[in-house]
């Protein structure tokens, strides 16, 4: 008599342990290929064929290229926001907070910089995908949250204005993007930015001019 479970291996379904290896390598060579070239460029052949499967094995884990695509982001959003929440509960002030968000956004940019490469990509494919907008749409909200959460701290512990919550909130959003998209390419580009952030929240970066004497 055949169990289940060689049953379900006779139709092509990998075992526990190899599904789990090839779903790593699905995930991270897709977010790969999305990173360099968007969405529209890349098909599932491609994404197969990096991940070392074919085709049709593609499809034991994912239905389509959007549902690939959103299983990509929400990898993504586990292993950044991971991260993140570790670095801002290693602080009690907005500062700090915020400090160890840019260390820790460094970190996981020498470690794998095409996550932050992705999250730039994404802004991008949603423009121009109306599909993905929808299905990502919950998912950004929550992330936009989370900024939202790091000033409220600073207005509790009375480093920042009420009056200026949303001015705060609007300013972290944009200096985030501008660091990702425009900082991720060298390890070495990213590490100016970031001291020049940490320089510029602490008062060093820029003076008043000197009054005529």
């Amino acid at each position: 008599m055949i169990d289940d479970g060689a049953r379900a291996r006779r139709r092509g379904r990998p075992p526990a342990r190899d599904s789990a290896d090839t779903r790593r390598a699905i995930l991270d060579n897709a977010r790969r290929l999305f990173a360099e070239r968007g969405y529209g460029a890349v098909t599932n052949r491609e994404v197969a064929e990096a991940a070392g499967i074919t085709t049709g094995a593609l499809y034991h884990y994912v239905d389509s290229k959007l549902d690939l695509y959103v299983q990509v982001h929400q990898d993504m959003q586990r292993q950044v926001y991971g991260r993140f929440v570790e670095a801002v509960d290693s602080s009690d002030t907005f500062i700090g907070k915020l400090e160890q968000v840019l260390e820790a956004a460094h970190q996981m940019n020498i470690d794998d910089n095409s996550l932050a490469l992705f999250v730039g990509t994404v802004r991008s494919d949603m423009r121009r995908f109306p599909e993905i907008a929808d299905r990502l749409a919950v998912a950004v909200a929550a992330r936009d949250e989370f900024f939202v959460d790091i000033v409220d701290a600073g207005v509790a512990s009375g480093e920042v204005d009420p009056d200026d919550r949303d001015r705060l909130v609007e300013f972290i959003r944009i200096m985030l993007i501008g660091l990702t998209e425009g900082a991720s390419e060298t390890t070495a580009q990213h590490r100016c930015a970031v001291e020049a952030i940490v320089s510029l929240l602490h008062g060093r970066l820029v003076h008043f001019p000197k009054a005529d004497r």
